[in-house]
């Protein structure tokens, strides 16, 4: 009997059962989950945030890119104090801001004074026309919980990694949550991504022949809190008893969609399969982490920034990010789901090895998958190798 095809070929009766656990397993968990899902839906409308942390601190938050003088207006009303322009250490290094805490820099207000300088200094789309900006002051006492939290929910919503962020005092957020402002806990906020990573069930199965692999099943994982959906591509039967051929391939709308050069995303996604297909059976998992997890509308800004002279590491940088902020926590999953543990992966990326043998899943072999370049990628490939650790 193969254990994989069996668990491939459940029935609604079963889907439905699954979707019912998701309100009964582990409420609190989930609970947290959906709280700090609808703070990165409220930072995406611009609006006012209220975080909590555990020793009885409350900070009202904005994210930066959609700040305007009266959300601006709002947080100096509530506080006594004045707000703060939260940047990451990579927005800063490139502001020539001096780092004196860790992962995070607060620009006092006197610094920026509107949200409009705000908007700019987390923009680096207007850098090359103000070179001359600063230099920015920075605070220097250990930042709270909060504050990280803040800007982490800011990456998890797909923004600007900044905040203007102001300390209020903590029976006011009783107050704001009676008035409709949503309160999230620190921990909810930071550990969002790997609470959701690590909730992902199956939630539908269909199978869905494909040009060079007509035995195709696809199986859609979704994570308790409602949040990107992630694919499992599995081709073929695939014993679990033996190294299964996988590749992990990050969603990619301008590669894999519309055939974009500059990246090899389109090749690399048609080529897995292809070859995965010649092998007989295998698992390509289709993750949502577009633009190596900074979201579709910060990788065309990092586009923009390329055509300024920067290479993709440095426009990630530029933009306030890492050079990949991608969690492989849902590949090993959605591979233990399927209940595989080991596994030859096609990459060329080292990091994907690591990150699924932290996760549980064993690496047997790296199997090299490389494409030719062209005129609009073979610069962007070089920095892959050079600066990123790529293979090729």
């Amino acid at each position: 009997m193969n254990i994989t095809r069996d668990f491939l070929s459940y029935n609604s009766v079963h889907i439905r059962h699954m979707k019912s656990e998701l309100f009964t397993k582990d409420q609190s968990k989930d609970q947290a989950l959906i709280n700090a899902d609808r703070a990165t839906f409220e930072m995406r409308r611009g609006r006012p945030l209220c975080i909590v942390t555990d020793d009885k601190k409350a900070f009202l938050a904005v994210p930066t890119e959609t700040i305007t003088e009266r959300a601006l207006e709002v947080l100096k009303e509530i506080s006594e104090k004045e707000p703060d322009l939260a940047l990451t250490h990579h927005r800063a290094r490139t502001l020539k801001v001096r780092l004196y805490t860790d992962e995070i820099v607060l620009v006092p207000f006197p610094a920026w004074h509107t949200a409009e300088t705000a908007r700019n200094l987390a923009d680096p789309s207007t850098d090359l026309d103000n070179p001359l900006r600063g230099p920015f002051a920075a605070k220097r006492e250990k930042l709270a919980e909060g504050v990280l939290a803040a800007v982490n929910l800011a990456k998890s919503a797909r923004l600007l990694p900044s905040v203007v962020i102001v300390e209020i005092d903590y029976s006011k957020s009783f107050h704001l949550k009676e008035k409709g402002t949503l309160i999230v806990t620190s921990k909810e906020a930071l550990n969002y991504e790997i609470d959701s990573s690590a909730s992902l069930k199956p939630i539908a199965a269909a199978d869905v022949p494909l040009e060079n692999a007509e035995n195709t099943r696809i199986l859609a994982f979704r994570s308790s809190d409602g949040g990107r959906d992630h694919l499992a591509i599995v081709i073929g039967s695939p014993p679990s008893d033996k190294s299964v051929l996988i590749r992990i391939h990050s969603e990619c709308f301008t590669g894999d969609l519309i055939g974009s050069l500059k990246c090899d995303c389109g090749q690399q996604l048609r080529g897995a399969i292809n070859q995965i297909s010649e092998e007989g059976s295998g698992i390509l998992l289709y993750l949502r982490q577009e633009g190596r997890g900074i979201g579709l509308l910060n990788k065309l800004r990092a586009y923009a920034l390329q055509g300024q002279g920067f290479d993709t590491v440095e426009a990630n940088e530029r933009l306030g990010f890492e050079s990949d902020e991608r969690l492989f926590l849902p590949a090993a999953q959605i591979l233990k789901k399927l209940g595989f543990y080991n596994v030859r992966l096609m990459t060329n990326n080292p990091e994907k090895v690591d990150g699924l043998e932290r996760h549980g899943i064993t690496v047997f072999e790296r199997v090299p998958h490389k494409f030719p370049s062209n005129e609009h990628n073979a610069f962007y490939l070089t920095v892959k190798r050079e600066k990123s650790g790529h293979l090729l």
